[in-house]
């Protein structure tokens, strides 16, 4: 299909963009890095080439106070402008815009200098921010019009003011967040004067030729947000005061509803930036799991929005929007949503990539160069770290030949993709397939490699990718066929019971969890998505929260580690509130410090802080992690050829496919 309303040009009358595409803001890890700002313009650039109508950085912060976190990037000074030159040129070169984004912090600043409208700690941050005084709310407001003038200077062709997310002009325009007693607190008018007065003064200090874009939180979903009347009001008032464009901002980072995790249905906030559509006469634009020019093309079309962001599916794929302009968006690298490679990386102060893409901001030193001297390699295993070796050696000019013993490819994706909320794993599948096609990577399914074949058909080297495979746990009874492994499970192997026990609380644990609890996902099915977390889209309470919608129980399921530590402390930071929460909307019931001791006709019988229990379940699962499939390694050697182990064969951790797919790119560098 073709994609014209996602392609079409937008007028913003002293300007025009290319298309309807927002690259969304990202902080990478590269503004605060040593030389980061050259490896910035390279990042940015490529987005620039692949077609993005319009790019908005990382948030930058206007003063000292509003970083979110000590050493994290401001402009404010003249000298500070020099290294954002770089990355507005190398974006001008390339055809694109792009603007930057100014973000305060405030009580989410994770250092003691934070301050906020009022002196309220937040849930997710250590530190308790001071209350400003009024002089510190106008010197703030004056601090973001003189950092939007800097940002001109340096060749910016707009910033984007973040007005949501929990962020300070958040925490300003709530009631939750602001319990001011002078002009800036009280009456919703006088709360919604902050935001007003920093687009007023960002407009006189930057003239009428410059975009502004406004982040606004059109659902705050936490208690005691905006409501939908004011929502409307204060949009009305930023376009009065001389907003250019309004990107819509979707829940607080302290909401306990996730927003942008792989579990959440594609487009699934559309319908509120649709609701603002009938009330405003400036550009709207829509966000949140937003991955395909499919959906793009459909939210555009449909009248729900005049533009489109998307941020990690650039991470994903810089050529997104030119794939889609050549209607080859089956060739899209897609964004499948997991966090693991950019969010996770970003809260652990380390610089973000991708798990699909581990080129991702790393543009400078991740390159696939046509290789002095071609090879022919054999490559073992087909899942994601075979397969991304196979595409990137093949892309270098080396002759791969790709093994893989089962009917199809995938490896351990097969089985994530199973997992209700993991359906985009479909898509790597998909994109990896292709690329093989592509690059003319000779595959061969239902095809074990062995040592003859690579001496028989002159190999210069291998490649073993042959994954993992369960790790077996020894105890009475555990032969019984009702004693089981997860992929017997997920493979549809073997009929499950009613009542079941997990052994093993780590991210297969919780798969299963789910796998078990969820006969059908939630993330197929918006409305049913919606009630399952309690979003209200008649919007008839503050925030747009209502009560959450429990699901029949499926199973009695029973999760249980060895560890006392709690349940779940390994998953992803950004993700694993989402599983843990999850599994209590089923009622899974979960128990640690656990021994195992037997299986009979009574059930499993453990024992937790030394008293006994006998669980009457009709199944086990081991979820106990895995261990590398090594069968092969050692007939390979004795070829005599260089033998190179990569993904689940190298190191068994738990299902890391984000390790696995780099170690495939750099491998390939490498020989």
């Amino acid at each position: 299909m073709s994609f014209p309303h996602l392609l079409e040009p937008l007028d913003l009358g002293f300007t025009q963009l290319k298309n309807r595409v927002l690259m969304g803001s990202m902080h990478t890890g590269l503004e605060e890095e040593k030389g980061g700002f050259e490896k910035l313009a390279a990042f940015y650039k490529e987005r620039a080439l692949g077609g993005v109508g319009l790019i908005v950085t990382g948030g930058i912060s206007p003063n000292l106070r509003g970083r979110l976190a000590p050493n994290a990037c401001q402009l404010s000074f003249p000298w500070q402008v020099k290294k954002h030159t770089k990355v507005t040129q190398a974006v001008h070169e390339a055809g694109g815009k792009i603007c930057m984004q100014l973000l305060h912090a405030g009580r989410y600043g994770y250092h003691p200098f934070s301050s906020a409208p009022s002196k309220i700690k937040s849930p997710i941050t250590p530190f308790t921010p001071s209350a400003m005084s009024a002089r510190q709310v106008n010197g703030t407001i004056k601090d973001y019009a003189t950092s939007a003038a800097l940002a001109k200077k340096a060749g910016y062709d707009g910033v984007e003011v973040m007005g949501s997310e929990g962020y300070l002009i958040n925490q300003f325009i709530s009631s939750r967040t602001n319990k001011r007693d002078d002009k800036w607190g009280g009456e919703f008018k006088s709360r919604a004067q902050f935001p007003i007065e920093i687009v007023k003064q960002i407009r006189a200090k930057v003239g009428s030729d410059f975009i502004i874009i406004f982040r606004l939180s059109m659902l705050d979903l936490v208690d005691n947000g905006s409501t939908w009347e004011e929502v409307v009001q204060l949009a009305k008032w930023l376009e009065q005061a001389g907003v250019t464009i309004i990107n819509t901002g979707i829940g607080w980072h302290e909401a306990r509803v996730p927003t942008i995790s792989t579990s959440v249905p594609r487009g699934a906030f559309a319908w509120v930036t649709e609701r603002l559509m009938k009330e405003m006469s400036i550009p709207l634009i829509a966000t949140n799991r937003i991955n395909t020019p499919e959906i793009g093309e459909h939210i555009i079309a449909s009248g729900q929005a005049d533009m489109v962001s998307m941020a990690r599916p650039f991470l994903a794929d810089p050529d997104f929007v030119n794939k889609a302009a050549a209607n080859t968006p089956e060739l899209i690298n897609t964004c499948i949503g997991c966090n693991q490679a950019c969010l996770d990386h970003t809260f652990a102060l380390k610089r973000a990539t991708c798990l699909v893409n581990p080129r991702a901001c790393y543009e400078t030193e991740i390159n696939f160069t046509p290789a002095e001297t071609k090879k022919r390699i054999a490559v073992m295993g087909a899942g994601p770290a075979g397969m991304a070796f196979s595409i990137y050696a093949a892309t270098r000019g080396h002759e791969v030949v790709l093994f893989e013993a089962k009917s199809e490819v995938g490896g351990q994706f097969n089985l994530a993709r199973k997992i209700p909320g993991k359906e985009e794993f479909d898509e790597t599948i998909r994109y990896f397939l292709n690329q093989i096609k592509m690059h003319n990577v000779e595959l061969r399914l239902n095809t074990r490699l062995d040592a003859s074949v690579v001496r028989d058909e002159k190999f210069d080297e291998v490649v073993m990718s042959s994954g993992v495979k369960p790790r077996a746990i020894n105890l009475p009874g555990f032969d019984n066929p009702k004693v089981v492994d997860y992929q017997k499970v997920l493979n549809g192997e073997v009929q499950i019971g009613q009542k079941v026990a997990l052994i093993g609380a780590g991210g297969i644990g919780f798969d299963m969890a789910h796998f078990l609890c969820e006969s059908e996902s939630s993330t197929l099915d918006l409305e049913r998505w919606l009630k399952q977390w309690g979003i209200d889209k008649d919007y008839k309470q503050a925030g747009g929260l209502t009560e959450q919608v429990p699901e029949d129980k499926h199973r009695q399921v029973y999760l249980l580690q060895r560890k006392t530590t709690k349940i779940g402390k390994g998953l992803g930071k950004t993700t694993g509130w989402i599983h843990r929460t999850v599994l209590k909307q089923h009622q899974v019931e979960t128990k640690v410090g656990v021994s195992y001791e037997k299986f009979d006709e009574q059930g499993l019988h453990i024992s937790v802080d030394g008293n006994a229990e006998i669980l009457d379940v009709d199944n086990v699962i081991l979820c106990a992690g895995q261990v590398s499939n090594t069968e092969l390694v050692d007939e390979m050697k004795a070829t005599g050829l260089p033998v190179h182990l990569i993904g689940g064969v190298d190191v068994a951790a738990e299902l890391d496919a984000k390790r696995a797919i780099r170690q495939g790119a750099e491998l390939a560098i490498a020989l």
